[in-house]
């Protein structure tokens, strides 16, 4: 049997892929930051979203480019190989398997969970403690074991919940972009919202550059995942084509939800109700929702919200478990030919994507015990700011400086490309990612920073280490 992956999706579930993995539970709880961070200043958070929103567009179109040039097995570590080889290939590769892949999965779990308690009123996290609720992780344990057994599983049924659970979450966002825009506009709310920055209350304490950076690098997660549509590159049909369709469709479409939806939080009116969200905002939603369509109503939009991330979780599950056999594919990582084996019946790579779901459990212990707290048992680590980076947050900005040797490949070697495709557009995706890094530095500090940089490269010597083991 050839050891091929077959080419199962068209460019419906490729755009489902890109919009679904964007659009999810990362505008529900960032969306809360951002207007938290920017100290309720709206038109601040509109500008967060419009910035990312360009950043994702321009790296979409240099990715489009690279995607309409190269197909091999799993986009963004085939461009890797072509920039800089091998070697940097397996790197890229190796990190989106252990660290950034895996640390979104954990995270989107244990938001599920979140929205999900919400539901029934029950909180994930005790601010006033520091604690995280037990029945929060075992919720999001749950829910990170269906997200990757479904895809471990039935493939194909992963592919079509999917499309259907993209159709789902897109409703609640277009339903509060366009009635809560009319709504607050019409009863003054947003008017009310606006004017928050001509008070005396955020002129004593306006949002400073450290606090707009922060909401930036927040952000991003919201729209984090559109690369990963590129690790199906292999299994989509005529991919060289559709691939590129969908990461642009993808972009616009989740910045103009995005913009939408961010502009119509105004109709709570209150910005100090805004800004008590903080940190994750997951109640924002609720309130903003149950205030137009009372609490009947809002409470099953929330429903909504939740198939919405449970959506996010298994796109981004669907990546993830394609990581490991992306590498054993190249003759690279462990046991390559015994990661690399696709299963008879279901022509899908098992034995590798169960070795995802373990690094996933890794990094959902790990996000519910160090970064957030865990029940009462991890209150030093959480605080020291060494070990306290958000995996999500910080694992994404360090992908996009991956990008940079992609996008000067893309210079250096596209030679019969025009000017604007070989030069403008991968100098601008440059500048985008050089500012999301000076971002980062900026808005949480030298120490977060450095600390997830040691880990980073100890866990890329483990990754060289296991290289050498072969079959």
């Amino acid at each position: 049997m050839e050891n091929k992956m077959e080419k199962r999706y068209g460019l419906g579930t490729a755009c489902a892929m890109v919009i679904g993995t964007v659009i999810g539970s990362g505008v529900f709880i960032k969306g809360g930051k951002v207007l938290s961070l920017t100290k309720g200043n709206l038109l601040q958070g509109i500008a967060v979203v419009g910035i990312v929103g360009l950043i994702c567009l321009i790296c979409s179109l240099v990715f489009a480019e690279l995607g309409s040039r190269y197909e091999k097995v799993s986009g963004v570590v085939d461009y890797a190989e072509v920039a800089l080889g091998p070697k940097f290939a397996y790197g890229v590769g190796w990190f989106m398997f252990t660290i950034y892949t895996p640390a979104l999965c954990a995270m989107l779990a244990f938001f599920s969970a979140m929205m999900f308690l919400q539901l029934f009123g029950i909180p994930a996290i005790d601010f006033a403690t520091g604690s995280v609720n037990p029945t929060a992780i075992g919720v999001g344990t749950g829910f990170l074991m269906i997200g990757y057994g479904i895809n471990i599983l039935s493939p194909k049924l992963a592919g079509k919940l999917q499309v259907s659970m993209t159709v789902i979450k897109l409703i609640p966002l277009i339903l509060m972009g366009i009635v809560g825009t009319i709504v607050g506009l019409a009863n003054g709310s947003t008017a009310s919202v606006l004017n928050f920055v001509n008070t005396e209350a955020y002129l004593a304490d306006p949002c400073t550059g450290a606090d707009f950076f922060k909401a930036i690098v927040g952000f991003a997660f919201a729209y984090e995942g559109w690369i990963l549509a590129t690790s199906m590159n292999s299994e989509i049909k005529d991919g060289k084509k559709n691939l590129p369709k969908a990461l642009v469709i993808g972009a616009v479409v989740a910045t103009v939800v995005y913009a939408l939806y961010i502009f119509a939080m105004s109709i709570v009116g209150d910005v100090d109700t805004i800004i008590a969200t903080w940190p994750f905002g997951e109640v924002l939603p609720r309130i903003a929702f149950s205030k137009i369509f009372g609490n009947v109503i809002g409470t099953v939009v929330y429903v909504f919200i939740t198939i919405s991330c449970l959506g996010v979780l298994n796109g981004l599950s669907m990546a993830h478990v394609r990581s490991l056999y992306a590498l054993s594919a190249r003759g690279m990582g462990p046991k390559p030919k015994f990661f690399g084996q696709l299963d008879e019946q279901t022509n899908f790579p098992i034995k590798a994507a169960v070795i995802s779901m373990c690094v996933g459990g890794f990094w959902y212990a790990w996000t519910v015990m160090m970064w957030m707290g865990g029940p009462g048992l991890f209150p030093t680590v959480h605080t020291c700011e060494w070990l306290a980076w958000e995996p999500d947050e910080i694992g994404i900005i360090a992908l996009y400086v991956m990008y940079i040797p992609m996008m000067i490949g893309l210079m250096i070697k596209a030679k019969d490309a025009n000017l604007f495709t070989r030069f403008i557009l991968p100098i601008l995706g440059l500048a985008c990612c050089v500012f999301f890094a000076y971002a980062i530095w900026n808005g949480y500090g030298p120490k977060q920073c450095i600390g997830f940089l040691i880990f980073f490269a100890v866990v890329e010597i483990i990754g060289f280490l296991l290289n050498k083991m072969k079959d």
